[in-house]
């Protein structure tokens, strides 16, 4: 089956007190996503911090080979306390395999840097995706943190937001390398049956700071659900809400 996807942008940084893009920017960075071609992608975009047009352009040609009908929103976020402005960027998309459909839910919240009339930097703040099949949607809740501090345990649920009524279920839990992660692969997983209303895991972060990714697979009556998440690994207390 397909695997979900981040919406494209790779994770970066981008430096207190940089240029915000503005709004017109932003419909142009939207128009350019949605368009057929590379061309006005290309001419938006400019190296810097956390931002390589080829790697961007190489990614957003693999979501749309495998959602052709891929379809991006960029609207302007939440200001961080640090006075930096926040992008949310949301892309849907459906895919046909092997007689079953498949719909994307994806989205990046990202602080950007702009040159005044190119993107020239950006940094990864949060990023979740979902994917399902079946004829109606299974609800469904990804309770993942966007950010942990060094070493800490935290938990990795999905959790069905709806009675079983008996249905079994089966899914698993994996974590993403930075390799899967750049080229929009899933890792294998191995498959359990539940015993409860979900996926429910507890999981510690790394010693140094960075992000881990994780993949989660849930095989229910009603279809398939598949759910990624990037939780930030932070030093500094106050990284956990910027």
């Amino acid at each position: 089956m397909p695997q979900a996807a981040s919406p494209i942008l790779p994770p970066g940084a981008v430096a207190q007190g940089a240029p915000a893009p503005s709004p017109v920017l932003l419909q142009a960075l939207e128009s350019a996503l949605n368009a057929r071609d590379d061309a006005a992608l290309v001419a938006l975009l400019k190296p810097g911090p956390g931002l390589d047009p080829a790697e961007l352009r190489q990614r957003r040609q693999l979501l749309r080979q495998q959602f052709p009908d891929a379809t991006w929103r960029v609207r302007a976020g939440t200001p961080l306390q640090d006075g930096r402005g926040t992008v949310n960027l949301q892309v849907s998309g459906t895919r046909v395999q092997a007689g079953s459909t498949y719909r994307l839910d994806a989205q990046q919240t990202l602080v950007l840097q702009s040159d005044g009339s190119h993107l020239a930097g950006q940094s990864l703040l949060a990023e979740s995706s979902l994917l399902r099949s079946g004829e109606k949607a299974i609800p469904v809740l990804l309770q993942i943190p966007d950010a942990v501090l060094t070493g800490q345990s935290y938990d990795v649920d999905l959790i069905v937001d709806e009675p079983l009524n008996g249905s079994l279920v089966a899914g698993g839990i994996a974590a993403v390398s930075l390799q899967q992660v750049a080229a929009m692969e899933s890792p294998p997983l191995e498959l359990g049956a539940l015993g409860g209303g979900g996926i429910f895991k507890t999981v510690r972060a790394p010693q140094t700071p960075g992000s881990q990714t994780w993949a989660v697979l849930l095989v229910h009556p009603q279809g398939v659900v598949s759910a990624t998440k990037r939780v930030r690994v932070v030093a500094d207390r106050r990284a956990l809400d910027p």
